[in-house]
């Protein structure tokens, strides 16, 4: 089988100094570029972060500083990246959450204007969460390593749901045994841009996913009290966060 394709899409996974989307750098990028007749193009390029790779994040990929102290900086790529990348579509395994927002960031600092909107993103693991058993039960059976006996019973259910909650808590020591940051970690909204800072609500709205005004209208916000949009473009958020607020703030002024 082969995808049905209008036009090429590119299959990505990046490398990068951590997991912050807004200040972590791209260390290697590699592309596979397929083509509406099957056709596949591989471009896997190391990058000169500019900045130390941390040792845990050697740890992950194997990338030390010397291993690209010699190679080019995004910024001198861009351009020609920008260009293998142009009217293709693009895939990736976690990439809408992760990779997708890390790529915009290294565009947007080099200058490099790419129009993602007109884009479409399949995210692999997304389609696998969807697809394979994420029940209860089944997340009984994986976590507690128990058969959910009576399933469907309220309190069948609702037992089984406190034990697989602790087995979490046990079982990754990045979970914070909080209940603020658990009700954070759990919740998941369509974002208008790809930090998840700004949401939509059930109007199709932009609202805030954080902070004092986390549900309250962007545009509405920044009217009341311009210096949070002041506040927010001089902060440590991500460029792309800053471009969605912006074209917020300006669509309002122009209504």
């Amino acid at each position: 089988m082969k995808l049905n394709l209008k036009r090429p899409i590119i299959f990505f996974d990046l490398e990068t100094t951590g997991i912050d989307t807004a200040k972590d750098r791209i260390v290697e990028i590699s592309m596979v570029k397929v083509m509406p007749d099957g056709e596949e193009i591989t471009k896997t390029r190391r990058i000169n972060p500019e900045m130390h790779i941390p040792e845990e994040a050697t740890a992950v990929h194997g990338i030390t500083d010397e291993d690209v102290k010699d190679c080019p900086t995004f910024a001198q790529v861009a351009k020609s990246l920008e260009q293998f990348i142009r009217g293709c579509d693009f895939g990736g395994f976690n990439s809408n959450r992760f990779d997708l927002p890390v790529l915009v960031e290294e565009f947007l600092r080099a200058g490099v204007d790419v129009d993602f909107k007109r884009r479409k993103f399949i995210d692999v693991q997304n389609i696998f969460h969807k697809k394979e058993q994420r029940t209860l039960v089944a997340a009984y059976k994986f976590y507690c390593d128990k058969n959910l006996e009576d399933a469907h019973s309220a309190e069948a259910d609702t037992k089984a749901t406190y034990e697989v909650l602790m087995a979490q808590l046990d079982r990754y020591d990045d979970l914070e045994n909080d209940i603020d940051k658990l009700a954070e970690y759990s919740c998941r909204a369509e974002a208008a841009d790809y930090a998840g800072r700004i949401l939509f609500n059930e109007k199709g709205e932009e609202v805030f996913g954080f902070g004092k005004y986390k549900g309250r209208s962007v545009a509405e916000v920044f009217r009341i009290e311009p210096s949070y949009y002041a506040w927010m473009m001089n902060g440590d958020f991500p460029l792309y966060t800053k471009k969605v607020i912006t074209e917020i703030r300006m669509r309002d002024k122009l209504k």
